[in-house]
């Protein structure tokens, strides 16, 4: 172990702290961007690099359709469609998200059939709207039913503050996300669908004679971008989720609310390669070792303990190691029962009191309800430090 990653390790050893919520990272060192929502993700820990108004509320635009392909992946996966299934075209598909819309379509026929293969491919390189109703249609029959799977798995996802309400994106004030929900949405696309992501850097798309390039106008640029999804609406602003794997190492990207494609690229751009060469890595924490404890009130032990996800890579800007520290921060009390993977805290590395890097950490084990006398013992502590 390296002397830093031991230094870490005795600031981290004598910060933990209570807190009445999770402290969000403010904006991160030695980086600015224009656009008023961001968020730059390490893929493999969750680890978030820098974040801008992350969980603030956003329209989603066409990066919906990521939770609608998510679907689509899913249930190929579960066998309940193939992509041989011919899906009909409902005057609703074609009238709504086709060429009368207006919008961005892969210019289906109305009353034609087309395959999942190719309607999946439209989504993704065309960003059609007509392709996204006509896979909702298929699969649940209307829009507002399919929205309902959607939200059910952006649940299991752990996607906490996203509801949509229709497949395409088109604009719902009912239907939002975050950053941050979008971010995690794409960690989710790439692990579990490997077979399907490379369709994500498919330059172009042929349909009814129409050849369309993928409106990902980054894909094959020097820093490595692969993926995922643009979107846009005149009310939202520009906005994209990225992924690139330069050098072995992947990093997701969401960036929205610009106001213009060039503005939308050219702050893409910079975030991504900063991101990649800025950074320096040190290990901290392997998979399942444990990071800190927190106190449990009433639970049949008194405290827990925490995890990453997976391995804690630290990712400083280089140059700044000397100011490097660390806490970890929680909603407190934590109350029994607590089950084992429960996210329940969030380290912060902090340079010059400025957070520079965040990481969940998880329950490394479950802890039920404690006895009457632990009970009792835990609610007079509560009381002094005023929680009850």
């Amino acid at each position: 172990m390296s002397v830093w990653a031991r230094f870490f390790r005795l600031a981290v050893g004598v910060a933990v702290i209570m807190c009445l919520a999770l402290v969000p990272a403010r904006a991160q060192l030695n980086f600015e961007t224009s656009a008023p929502y961001a968020l730059l993700m390490d893929y493999e820990s969750g680890t978030v690099l820098f974040q801008r108004d992350a969980d603030a509320r956003i329209e989603p635009a066409s990066m919906a359709k990521l939770m609608t392909l998510a679907v689509v992946f899913d249930l190929l996966r579960r066998g309940i469609i193939n992509l041989e299934d011919m899906f009909y075209v409902s005057e609703h598909a074609w009238r709504t998200g086709g060429a009368p819309s207006g919008g961005s379509t892969m210019f289906a026929e109305i009353h034609s059939e087309i395959s999942v293969d190719d309607l999946i491919h439209s989504v993704i390189i065309q960003s059609g709207n007509d392709a996204s109703i006509a896979l909702a249609e298929g699969i649940a029959g209307s829009e507002v039913a399919f929205a309902a799977i959607m939200n059910e798995l952006a649940y299991e996802i752990g996607m906490e503050n996203s509801h949509f309400t229709n497949p395409s994106g088109l604009p719902d004030p009912d239907m939002y996300s975050t950053a941050r929900d979008l971010a995690q949405l794409a960690r989710y696309i790439i692990r579990e669908f490997p077979e399907y992501y490379d369709w994500f850097a498919v330059p172009d798309f042929t349909w009814n004679g129409i050849r369309q390039s993928n409106r990902n106008d980054l894909l094959g640029s020097s820093i490595g971008i692969d993926g995922l999804k643009t979107g846009h609406t005149r009310a939202a602003g520009y906005g994209i989720v990225v992924s690139n794997n330069d050098g072995g190492r992947r990093l997701v990207a969401v960036l929205h609310g610009m106001e213009s494609a060039r503005e939308r690229s050219e702050q893409t751009r910079r975030l991504v390669t900063w991101g990649a060469r800025n950074f320096e890595r040190i290990p901290a924490y392997g998979a399942g070792e444990i990071v800190g404890r927190v106190r449990v009130y009433g639970g049949e032990v008194s405290h827990v303990g925490l995890v990453g996800e997976g391995s804690i890579d630290i990712y400083i800007p280089r140059g700044s190691r000397r100011c490097l520290s660390a806490n970890i921060t929680y909603n407190a009390p934590i109350r029994p029962p607590v089950r084992e993977g429960q996210r329940l805290a969030q380290l912060n590395i902090l340079c010059d009191d400025q957070i520079i890097q965040t990481a969940p950490l998880y329950a490394a084990e479950s802890v039920i309800d404690g006895d009457l006398v632990r009970k009792a013992t835990d609610a007079l502590w509560e009381l002094a430090l005023g929680w009850i």
